[in-house]
Order: C-alpha cells, then sequence, then structure tokens
C-alpha cells in the first residue's frame, strides 16, 4: 500500500509515522489507507458519508456549517496543494466529522497559505483518511445512495465492530442539526468582501438586513454587507412576533434565511417563524433564502421536501433560470430538495431548475417578496453567474415588490 503521508516543509510540525486507517460504510464496505490530520487520538467519527465534485475549495467545504455531521469524500485525485490559509473560512471552525481523499499532496504550495491541511484537521481534532479509492466510494454512494460510516485510525476496532458503528449510526433524515450551528444571541457583521469584490448593486441607502442563523457562510453575510446593507445575525428560534416588531418600528428592511445542515423538515422552529411572517402580516417582510433557507421558505409557505438520493455537492451544477432561460454554473451543497408540483400548489413559481435531474433550485411567491435558491450564489466557483440575485434582494428591499428574479 502507498504511504501518502504528507511530506512537511521546515514551517510545521515534523512528520510522524501515518497510522493504518478505515472507512467503514453501513453497506459493509471497508475501505483502508493512512490517516492524516488527528491521527493517534482514538478518534472514530460515525457520520453520513457524501461526496463532493469540486477540484478546489476544499477549505470552504471543511468549515461550512451545512456539513455537519457528515463525513466528506473528495472526489478530486489530489486534495491539499494549496494549503490553507485564515481567509477562505466559512465559520469559526471544521465542520465536517471527517475527511476522505486519494492522495493528500506532500507539498503546499500558495502565497496565501500559512498551514497544511493536515496540520489544519489536526489543530481542529478531525481525522482524515487518504490512500483508498475515491472513485470506488463515490461510485458505491450513487449506486445505493448516502449512507453512515465509520471512520478511524484505532488498530483496537475489529472490522465488524467499525461497521455496526456504522449500521447504528442515526439517519440523517429527521436529523435537526440547526441549534448546534446557529448563533444564539443577536450579533451585527460588517465584513465585506473586500479586494474580492465584484462590485455588486447597492441600494440608495444602507438597507438593513436581519440573517436568521441556522448555520449561514460568511461569505454570504459578506456578500450581502458588500452591497451596502446592516446585517445583524440572529438565532434560528428568534419568534415571529419579534421580527416583525423590529419590521415594524423601521429598525429591518428584509429578512435572510440561511444554509445549514440536516432536515429542513425537523427545524420546527424556523418553519413556524417564517410560516407566521409569510401568513399574518399585512406587509410581507421581503425575504431571501439560500440552501436550507430555500428549504424552509418553501415548507414554511405549505410545500414539501424530500431527501435526495445522494445530493448535489460540487462547484459546477447547471442551473436553468426558467424567468429568463440562462444557465448559470453554480457552487451547490445539499441533501433535501424541494417537490416542484408543491411550490405551485403553495401559490408559488419555481424559477431555476438543475438540470443535471431537474429537481427545484429556486422558486418565488407569486403575490409576496420572497425568493430563493436552493444552489450557493455567494460561493463564485470561477463565475459569478448567480451573484446577481444578492442585487434582487436590494431591489426588492427598495421597492417591496416581488422580485422577478432576473439578472
Amino acid at each position: 500500500m502507498t504511504d501518502h503521508t504528507p511530506t512537511r516543509t521546515n514551517t510545521t510540525r515534523q512528520p510522524t509515522p501515518a497510522p493504518v486507517a478505515r472507512l467503514a460504510l453501513a453497506d459493509g464496505s471497508i475501505f483502508r489507507g493512512r490517516g492524516f490530520g488527528a491521527t493517534a487520538r482514538g478518534i472514530v467519527s460515525v457520520a453520513e458519508v457524501v461526496f463532493n465534485t469540486a477540484m478546489s475549495g476544499y477549505q470552504e467545504s471543511l468549515t461550512d456549517p451545512s456539513y455537519t455531521g457528515q463525513i466528506l469524500v473528495q472526489t478530486a485525485p489530489m486534495i491539499g496543494n494549496t494549503g490553507v490559509n485564515p481567509e477562505d473560512v466559512e465559520s469559526a471552525k471544521v465542520q465536517v466529522s471527517g475527511m476522505v481523499v486519494r492522495e493528500l499532496a506532500r507539498l503546499h504550495s500558495n502565497y496565501r497559505a500559512n498551514q497544511s491541511l493536515s496540520d489544519y484537521l489536526a489543530d481542529h481534532g478531525v481525522l482524515g483518511l487518504t490512500g483508498v479509492d475515491t472513485r470506488a466510494i463515490t461510485r458505491r454512494l450513487r449506486t445505493t445512495g448516502s449512507m453512515a460510516g465509520a471512520l478511524t485510525d484505532d488498530a483496537k476496532l475489529t472490522d465488524a465492530q467499525l461497521v455496526q458503528r456504522a449500521k447504528d449510526a442515526p439517519s440523517m433524515a429527521g436529523a435537526n442539526l440547526v441549534p448546534g450551528v446557529g448563533c444564539t444571541s443577536g450579533q451585527t457583521w460588517s465584513e465585506t468582501l473586500g479586494d474580492w469584490s465584484p462590485a455588486g448593486e447597492r441600494g440608495e441607502r444602507a438597507f438593513r438586513v436581519l440573517a436568521i442563523d441556522c448555520g449561514a457562510k460568511r461569505n454570504i453575510l459578506r456578500n450581502l454587507a458588500d452591497r451596502g446593507c446592516v446585517v445583524e445575525v440572529i438565532p434560528h428560534d428568534t419568534p415571529a412576533s419579534e421580527i416583525l416588531r423590529r419590521f415594524e418600528a423601521g429598525e429591518a428592511d428584509g429578512l435572510f434565511v440561511s444554509n445549514g445542515p440536516g432536515d429542513p423538515a425537523a427545524v420546527e422552529a424556523t418553519i413556524a417563524t417564517l410560516r407566521e411572517l409569510l401568513t399574518t402580516n399585512a406587509r410581507t417582510i421581503p425575504t431571501f433564502g439560500i440552501c436550507l433557507g430555500h428549504q424552509l421558505l418553501s415548507l414554511a409557505a405549505g410545500a414539501e421536501t424530500f431527501k435526495l438520493k445522494f445530493g448535489h455537492r460540487g462547484a459546477n451544477q447547471p442551473v436553468k433560470n426558467t424567468l429568463t432561460g440562462a444557465v448559470e454554473i453554480t457552487s451547490q451543497n445539499h441533501g433535501f430538495a424541494v417537490t416542484p408540483e408543491s411550490v405551485e400548489r403553495a401559490g408559488g413559481e419555481v424559477t431555476h431548475i438543475n438540470l443535471n435531474d431537474g429537481t427545484v433550485a429556486g422558486f418565488r411567491l407569486k403575490n409576496k417578496p420572497v425568493f430563493a435558491v436552493q444552489h450557493h450564489p455567494e460561493a463564485s466557483p470561477g463565475p459569478h453567474d448567480a451573484g446577481y440575485l444578492f442585487d434582487a434582494f436590494v431591489r426588492m428591499m427598495a421597492d417591496g415588490r416581488a422580485e422577478p428574479v432576473r439578472a
């Protein structure tokens, strides 16, 4: 077996022998390789195993709260060649339960990097596995569907014990993971995109946005602030009465509902808040949702969600804007989707469709200033095709009308 232990430069820790590590899937499959990151700590990570097809952006994925409760398999053949840096993070810590790669880069080289991927995972207490056939894992997940797995470098556990732990893992369906990743008290956000700004549309004044935090990625908040918005991040269980009070008092102009992990139908507190906001106030608050926020708004409006076989996770997902006919290349990370028929029954209109499988990638309410997308316009995986959605939100706050979600 090839040893894929990373060779570190003299600015990082001295290399230590990489222990044998294993990933056991609930179907009985065992994948053996070498551990990296937080090795020799007796870690056994039990979580849903998912794959991401992006060739870059692994640091953003690792720190995306939407990956909470998941072991991330990267399909790109080599990962870690650009190291990590303190800027390309979507939260304060690594959120994944574990990481699996075909080959861990022996050296990292990037002018912004200050640490290797292995050292970074070690600092955050997360175990990685390298030297395994990630294509075989991905084919199995695509055929069978996402399933639980157990990852460890603890030699004392037998293969049978590891498989049993995977089989005993709770299902992602029905799991409410939002309380563990969102904020617990209100906090302001002012950081913009800085030098990375695509010069998005700014309103005539600084619109005040309340951002419901279900595990919000930092780049979403940066995009809002970059367009001149004054952003206040609030807990996911903030009652509708408080949001309405802020809106009616002129303390808020719009509402944003963030991404996050787990089963959307299980996030009952947020759904109840959104349902009340959509049905009880005479003037609906201009509202924009992304990813989990898209699912929560659809549920609040009366639509339905379902679990995808293996989800959409990657940086090259084609989406068609049904209002313009334009095809947009998007970044996506979700395991649940909204049924299109239920959107229409709920008084909505599908605005975006995933061209890979025809699932709903965006919707708007026909008679209310509310829209949402399943993909991530803030991720900008090269193109900025979907960045106009933030501009649409700004325009909607300016005129209060239902935004047609056009570029």
